[in-house]
C-alpha cells in the first residue's frame, strides 16, 4: 500500500513538472508586461504562443522598443516560444513540430519573423547560428496606437492561419499552413 501512494505521489508529480515545463516558460509574473499566449487548433494539431507582453507605458515602439537594425526579443522576460504539434509552414519556411524561439528583425520599411531553434532561455540570449529562418511579415498602420504587445493566430481555413503582431501604430503579419 504505500509504494502505492508513493508511485500515485510521484506520478502525479512528475505530470505537474511535465505540463509546467512544456506550456509555460515564463520565469515571473510581471505587473508591467504579463504573460499573455495564443493558441489555434489547425487540422486537429494545436499551435500556441507563449509570452510576456509588454506595453509602451509612453516610449517609441518602432524604431525605439523595437530597434531598427537589430534583432529584437519579441516580448519580455523568457523568450517567446512557438509550440506545434505538427510540421507547419511559417510563410515559405518549413518549421518542424516541437517548440521554437520566435525574435524580430525590423527596419523602418520591414519586418522580419525570426524563427530560431535554441529554446528554453531567457530572451535576451540571441544566437543566429540557431535559427531556422527568417520570414517577410506584410507590414500596415493601425488606426490606433496599441499600448500592449499582442501576438494572435487566427485560423483562416482548417489547415491554415494568420500569426499577427501588433503594437504602436503597426500590424505585421504572416501566413501560416500545416505541412
Amino acid at each position: 500500500m504505500i509504494r502505492f501512494v508513493k508511485l500515485i505521489s510521484f506520478t502525479a508529480l512528475m505530470a505537474v513538472v511535465l505540463f509546467a515545463a512544456r506550456n509555460r516558460q515564463r520565469t515571473a509574473e510581471n505587473t508591467l508586461s504579463p504573460p499573455a499566449a495564443t493558441t489555434i487548433k489547425l487540422g486537429g494539431s494545436e499551435l500556441d504562443i507563449d509570452y510576456n507582453a509588454p506595453s509602451a507605458r509612453g516610449r517609441q515602439v518602432e524604431g525605439g522598443l523595437i530597434p531598427y537594425g537589430e534583432w529584437y526579443r519579441l516580448g519580455a522576460d523568457a523568450a517567446t516560444t512557438l509550440t506545434t504539434a505538427t510540421d507547419i509552414k511559417i510563410g515559405d519556411l518549413r518549421v518542424p513540430k516541437g517548440v521554437h524561439t520566435l525574435f524580430l528583425f525590423a527596419t523602418k520599411d520591414s519586418w522580419q519573423l525570426i524563427v530560431n531553434n535554441q529554446t528554453k532561455q531567457w530572451g535576451l540570449s540571441y544566437n543566429q547560428k540557431q535559427d531556422l529562418g527568417r520570414i517577410n511579415m506584410k507590414l500596415s498602420k493601425l488606426r490606433a496606437p496599441v499600448e500592449q504587445m499582442r501576438l494572435v493566430l487566427a485560423v483562416t481555413t482548417p489547415k491554415s492561419a494568420t500569426l499577427s503582431l501588433e503594437w504602436g501604430t503597426t500590424r505585421a503579419e504572416v501566413p501560416i499552413a500545416i505541412e
